[in-house]
């Protein structure tokens, strides 16, 4: 309702199909004031002869333009001179009437003059909004695209990667490029669903249910079934979501690599808000984990990546054993962290 007043005003003032139709309109203003002044005869004190006429130069200046509301002003004091002020039924003059009419007249040229003015304060406004929606068009336009190359670039960066491993024969170099062509390409992705020009933040359990489901399916596992559950209307902001994303799709990629590689089993993403202070948890019903395993220790390039994005997020990440067996990732975010 309010988005629909605010467009009939900036096409105010109103292009009829003729310009005379705003003139006869205008003159019907006049007759409906005069009538209804008449009405009003009785229970109108002596004088105020432009009382009803007043809303009409204003109606008409604001509908239609100056020009009728400078036709206004003359049709309704000529009326109001001849009807109202005395001697009625007849244009008489003196220094009372010149007086009156004198006043009449500058009261009406304010109220035009501050209605044009305002008019064309609205259509610069209006313009400039135009314009400025279509700077916005514009940037939303560059932001997909340069998110779109981006994304791109990264995901030929990870195929040169990938064509190089076959060229290499040393097995621990080519599970080192693999290991980088995967987290590359999936960089690639996630910029994908970073496409948030406004700066708004998107829903995390959108963005989750997302990632996990994309990081399954590049495993090629049919078998694993992934939960997601978090809090509706939390919101992730672009500058977090690479970190986050790259930290849970290790979690998810662990779970299905270490601890269910033979099996089919379920994962569980879980994110609990406490006060602003995030615990996200990804859990697993797989093997569990290596007895004496250490975080940092061993030869995970990607869980020590983990370790030190949350660092980053001014967080903590660690890998505990599962209450019923499996493991549980957890990475403990304070108030404020998205």
């Amino acid at each position: 309702m309010q988005r629909a007043n605010e467009r009939f005003v900036e096409r105010l003032p109103l292009v009829l199909p003729h310009p005379a139709y705003a003139y006869l309109l205008t003159a019907l203003f006049c007759l409906i004031a005069l009538g209804c002044r008449l009405l009003a005869e009785d229970f109108l004190p002596v004088g105020y002869p432009f009382v009803a006429f007043f809303p009409v130069v204003i109606l008409s200046s604001f509908l239609f333009g100056v020009r009728p509301g400078i036709f206004a002003t003359f049709l309704c004091g000529v009326i109001s001179w001849y009807v109202f002020i005395p001697p009625r039924m007849e244009f008489a003059i003196n220094p009372a009437v010149f007086l009156a009419l004198c006043f009449y007249g500058l009261v009406a040229a304010v109220d035009i003059a501050l209605i044009h003015y305002l008019q064309r304060a609205n259509v610069n406004l209006a313009i400039e909004r135009e314009r400025s929606r279509a700077l916005a068009e514009n940037r939303e336009l560059l932001f997909h695209e340069l998110q779109h190359r981006v994304s791109n670039n990264l995901q030929v960066v990870a195929a040169m990667l990938t064509l190089r491993k076959n060229h290499v024969d040393h097995a621990q170099a080519r599970e080192a490029l693999d290991d980088a062509a995967g987290r590359l390409a999936l960089i690639g992705r996630i910029s994908r669903t970073l496409y948030d020009p406004a700066e708004e933040g998107q829903d995390i359990r959108a963005f989750l249910t997302r990632l996990t489901a994309d990081v399954v399916t590049a495993s090629g596992r049919e078998d694993i079934q992934v939960t997601v559950e978090a809090p509706p209307g939390l919101t992730l902001q672009s500058n977090v979501a690479v970190p986050l994303a790259i930290i849970v799709a290790e979690s998810v990629s662990n779970a299905i690599e270490h601890g269910l590689p033979d099996r089919g089993g379920s994962i569980a993403v879980t994110l609990q808000d406490s006060s602003g202070a995030l615990s996200l948890r990804i859990a697993d019903d797989g093997a569990g984990l290596a007895p004496g395993f250490e975080l940092g220790s061993g030869p995970s390039i990607g869980l020590k990546i983990a370790t030190a994005l949350a660092a980053q997020l001014k967080g903590c990440f660690a890998l505990d054993h599962g209450p019923q067996g499996g493991v549980v990732a957890r990475l403990d975010l304070p108030a404020g962290a998205l």
